[in-house]
């Protein structure tokens, strides 16, 4: 009999996980039928004009509203819904990146660089919803979770003299928002794992499997990114609740060895690539808790005008081919921009199985050369002079071929302006003499109150503050070069201020360069898909253009740290050699030591001596006695 019902169980255990597994990934619903809780998994794929990839993961969880579920979730991370309720955080967002944005080769003027560029190290920013007198502790509390969640030292950022309060040259700045960074910080697997902990199937299932570690450190750019929003209840008293995206971005080197054997003498080949090639391993179908699973490949608006793709010809290409076909393709509206337009080819991994996994591939047919939209200025940042004292600090704009056609359209009348922002924060221990600031405009130097339309600095103090420079700038349209110039004091540390690595310099974080007039977006024609897509509609969203510098390596007065050591040497050995003497003096015995060096001595004689003595001692004696 029980041999007959175990088949029965078997088959119940199997339903009602199943029914679980869908009613969990269409998300829990309230009495209304409104959706609570959904995720979804992206990828898009991109090539780069310098023969690199660029892979963009993206997943979005949406929460309940605080007061709908209590402490219970079934999709969204626990730990995130605590952070909100406990800090009342409003917005978010907290990064670590490892590597340099090339601006140059891949682009500036998109909604991808825009939002995903990142500077070196950890950023960190957040936008609280509580008393102005009550940020300062909400902030130092939550980089200690934040450190404790993600395995870093965003716990440095506790302290006043690390983070600072943006007015309003930073896009989200308000009177809420702190901001820090941590450019030293280094970036491995431990902060990768707990990221995608956060993840509801995590890196076994879905688009996630791609995540193999060695792939991606290996990689030219590495950045994940975490950003949460919580909408909080409106006016109208709706609380839509919260917003998690967490993205990774990579630039990899695709490896074929058959694009280099066949086209070896071509200049501007393009690498075939595929999936299973660049990571190591194939999707085999969807995270099962994932609504929309999609994988995008992306081709740039020089792309398709390098190629010739069209809104005829899009489906068949002579220039490349893929090895799946696609299920959607996705047209870019026409731009004022550009002339030439971004086509999308869309996947959906749902389709496939463990069976039949998806691997898609792209083989370039004929050499192919084009370029990225730059940002209206390309901006650079260096230090000038000499000598452990002072020097200065020169932030570099220079036009581009964006600047120099969209540019020269608009300024007919010689009216034209672009307005430039800057945000530059630097430490406490660079004393900038913020009256030296000299702007140049062509390399001919110009009056400040001619360019700098609004200013704001924070001067800095003494292991309390850094200091803070917010700068607008009003360029004409037609400027070639553009620099601004700032000197600086470098100051003293005390012996427990400085890091391990002293001798290899302190960093100033990356400054921020913002172009207000000017928005990115990538708008599609219509379709219902699209709305169904969180990236897709995040691309369609207008983000300000923006770009980061390099951060900057300041030598400072370092002292020999190998002094006190040392000291301490030669004072022990001067200490051990007197004492070692006094005390030898000390305990030395003379009497003793004579009767020691007698017998010693005696003892060196040998035994025949000996003899020789007792011998004659004996016939003294005999003689003696016969007398």
């Amino acid at each position: 009999m029980v041999l007959l019902q175990r088949p029965h169980i078997l088959l119940l255990l199997i339903g009602t996980h199943q029914f679980l597994q869908c009613w969990i990934a269409f998300g829990s619903v309230n009495e209304e039928g409104q959706k609570q809780e959904e995720f979804s998994e992206e990828l898009l794929l991109k090539p780069l004009p310098d023969h690199k990839l660029l892979a963009h993961f993206h997943f979005q969880s949406s929460g309940p509203p605080s007061t709908s579920n209590g402490c219970h979730h079934h999709l969204f991370p626990k730990a995130i819904s605590q952070l909100v309720q406990k800090f009342r955080i409003k917005e978010m967002e907290l990064s670590f990146t490892k590597g340099r944005w090339n601006y140059e080769s891949w682009g500036g003027f998109d909604p991808l660089s825009s939002s995903n560029a990142k500077p070196p190290g950890v950023e960190l920013w957040a936008v609280f919803d509580v008393p102005q007198h009550h940020i300062d502790a909400s902030w130092k509390n939550l980089t200690h979770t934040l450190s404790g969640l993600f395995c870093a030292s965003i716990n440095f950022l506790e302290s006043t003299a690390t983070y600072s309060t943006p007015e309003w040259s930073f896009p989200p700045a308000s009177g809420n928002v702190r901001y820090g960074t941590l450019p030293c910080e280094a970036v491995c697997t431990e902060n990768l794992t707990p990221w995608l902990k956060l993840l509801p199937c995590r890196d076994k299932a879905g688009i996630a499997l791609l995540l193999d570690r060695p792939s991606l450190y290996r990689g030219f750019y590495h950045s994940q990114q975490l950003h949460l929003t919580s909408t909080g209840s409106s006016s109208e008293g709706i609380d839509s609740g919260i917003i998690l995206e967490q993205t990774l971005t990579v630039v990899l080197q695709p490896n074929s060895e058959m694009a280099i054997e066949v086209h070896a003498s071509e200049k501007h080949i393009q690498p075939s690539w595929s999936l299973s090639s660049i990571f190591g391993k194939q999707v085999s179908g969807r995270c099962v808790l994932a609504k929309p699973s999609s994988v995008y490949l992306l081709l740039d608006r020089g792309l398709s005008a390098a190629n010739g793709l069209t809104s005829e010809n899009f489906w068949s290409n002579p220039s490349f081919e893929l090895s799946a076909n696609p299920d959607r393709i996705f047209l870019e509206e026409s731009s004022s921009h550009s002339k030439s337009l971004s086509i999308l080819y869309m996947f959906q991994v749902e389709k496939y199985c463990e069976s039949e996994p998806f691997d898609i591939g792209l083989m370039w047919k004929v050499p192919v050369a084009w370029l990225c939209q730059q940002t209206p200025l390309h901006a650079s940042r260096f230090l000038m002079g000499s000598g452990n004292e002072r020097a200065a600090i020169a932030i570099s704009l220079k036009s581009t071929q964006f600047t120099e056609g969209f540019m020269s359209a608009n300024s007919k009348d010689g009216s034209c302006e672009l307005r430039v922002d800057v945000f530059q924060v630097v430490p406490w221990y660079v004393k900038v003499y913020f009256h030296s600031l000299r702007v140049f405009v062509d390399q001919q130097p110009r009056a400040v109150s001619d360019i700098i339309e609004k200013i704001h600095v924070s001067p800095s103090k003494d292991k309390m503050s850094p200091g803070v420079m917010e700068v607008v700038l009003k360029l004409p349209c037609r400027v070639n070069t553009a620099a601004l110039t700032i000197e600086f004091d470098k100051g003293f540390l005390r012996i427990d201020e400085y890091l391990p690595d002293a001798n290899q310099g302190f960093d100033i974080p990356s400054a921020i360069i913002s172009f207000p007039n000017f928005h990115a977006s990538m708008v599609f024609l219509e379709d219902d898909s699209l709305n169904k897509s969180p990236l897709l509609s995040k691309f369609q969203e207008k983000c300000p253009v923006m770009s980061y510098t390099e951060v900057l390596l300041v030598p400072l007065t370092t002292p020999d740290f190998s002094m006190p050591y040392n000291v301490i040497t030669i004072t022990c050995t001067v200490f051990a050699l007197y004492f070692g003497s006094l005390l030898n003096v000390l305990q030395r015995r003379v009497a003793e030591e004579e009767r020691f060096l007698k017998a010693k001595a005696a003892k060196k004689t040998g035994r025949l001596p000996l003899l020789l003595s007792k011998l004659s001692a004996k016939l003294r004696g005999s003689g003696i006695n016969q007398n």
